[in-house]
């Protein structure tokens, strides 16, 4: 019995959280109810508020499930046997495909970030913060090593990437001239191109 228990729980959650994505795309996190929410995804109000407290928890898990498999990825990245250049390079690229594999997310996030309680603000904020930081660490760890530039403050080259980063879903379209990696490839090369001494 434990076993559907567990069995049927991941389903639900992961309904809801797809349903939430999909009604926020399309109609905006503000003009979505909860009550769209459950007729859409064929469950009641009681399984929402089982698996996410509020309409504001769906808003942060959205976002929070990309932030979380990007700092993974990151982490392994940074982590890896091979020169500072090729880490930054694969966690550039990296960054950009993973974005936009998951662009509706992304874009929801950005587009109602605002719309967040001020506690999950704060949580948020403190998770990006810890992705740049990684991020910045291996720039860092290149200028430290003579590879990379000092000449262009390390903050301001992780500023210039993420703004390339965030505004993905102002122009990218599925089936455009340059596939994801594509774009990734090209970004990445712009920002080793901008570390170069």
């Amino acid at each position: 019995m434990a076993g559907t228990t567990d069995g049927s729980t991941k389903p639900v959650a992961q309904r809801l959280l797809a349903t939430a994505t999909r009604l926020f795309a399309e109609q905006g996190y503000d003009r979505t109810s909860v009550q769209e929410i459950v007729e859409a995804a064929g469950v009641t109000k009681g399984a929402l508020y089982h698996y996410f407290g509020s309409k504001d928890d769906l808003l942060h898990e959205v976002y929070g499930r990309v932030l979380r498999l990007q700092q993974e990825r990151l982490d392994r990245f940074a982590g890896a046997d091979a020169p500072v250049e090729q880490r930054l390079r694969d966690a550039a690229a990296d960054v950009v495909v993973t974005t936009i594999e998951n662009l509706d997310d992304t874009k929801i996030f950005f587009r109602s970030m605002h719309q967040l309680s001020p506690e999950k603000d704060k949580q948020v904020r403190a998770e990006r913060r810890r992705y740049h930081e990684r991020f910045r660490a291996l720039i860092e760890e290149g200028q430290h090593a003579g590879v990379f530039t000092t000449e262009v403050p390390a903050d301001l080259i992780v500023d210039y990437h993420f703004g390339s980063v965030h505004h993905l879903g102002t122009w990218y379209r599925e089936g455009g001239p340059l596939t994801p990696r594509e774009v990734a490839d090209h970004l990445a090369d712009l920002l080793l191109r901008a570390l170069r001494p």
